[in-house]
C-alpha cells in the first residue's frame, strides 16, 4: 500500500447538525447544534484530564488507574459541539456557570443530555453503547 493514499485519500471532516433539545426555538425552528468529531490526540488528553490515581483497597503504597467516565464524556461533548459555543465566558456568565461542562447541564434536561451524549459518541466514531463504552474503559 502507497503513504500517499493517507495524504490525498481522506474524506473531509464534516460538521453534524443535531437538534439537543426541541425547547430552544429559532424563528419557529428548534435551534441546531454543529458538532465536530475530534482527533485522537485531543481524545487522549481529555481522558487523561479525567484520570486519578486511586489506592488499592487492601494493597498498601500500590495504586491504580480510574477514568471518571462522566466527566470524560462531558469534556469530549464540550468539546465535540461547535455551535453553541460552550466555551464563551459570556454564555457562561449568562447561565452561572464557569464551564461549558456545566453549562450543558444548565441548558439540557436529563434525557437531552444523554441523547447528546449517544450523539457525540456517533460523531466521534464510536459505535459501541455508552454501557459498552464504560465496561471498556473500567478494563
Amino acid at each position: 500500500m502507497d503513504f500517499k493514499v493517507f495524504l490525498d485519500g481522506a474524506k473531509a471532516i464534516e460538521e453534524v447538525t443535531y437538534v439537543a433539545s426541541k425547547r430552544y426555538m429559532d424563528k419557529g425552528k428548534p435551534v441546531e447544534w454543529k458538532l465536530r468529531p475530534i482527533n485522537s490526540g485531543l481524545d487522549d488528553a481529555l481522558r487523561k484530564s479525567c484520570t486519578r490515581k486511586v489506592p488499592v483497597t487492601g494493597k498498601r503504597g500500590q495504586f491504580t488507574m480510574e477514568v471518571d467516565n462522566d466527566a470524560y464524556i462531558a469534556k469530549m461533548c464540550v468539546e465535540t459541539v461547535v455551535e453553541p459555543n460552550l466555551k464563551d465566558a459570556d454564555f457562561q456568565d449568562a447561565f452561572g456557570v464557569m464551564s461549558g461542562e456545566d453549562l450543558l447541564h444548565k441548558l439540557l434536561l436529563s434525557g437531552e443530555y444523554t441523547e447528546l451524549k449517544n450523539k457525540v459518541l456517533e460523531v466521534n466514531g464510536y459505535d459501541m453503547s455508552m454501557d459498552e463504552l464504560v465496561e471498556e474503559a473500567k478494563n
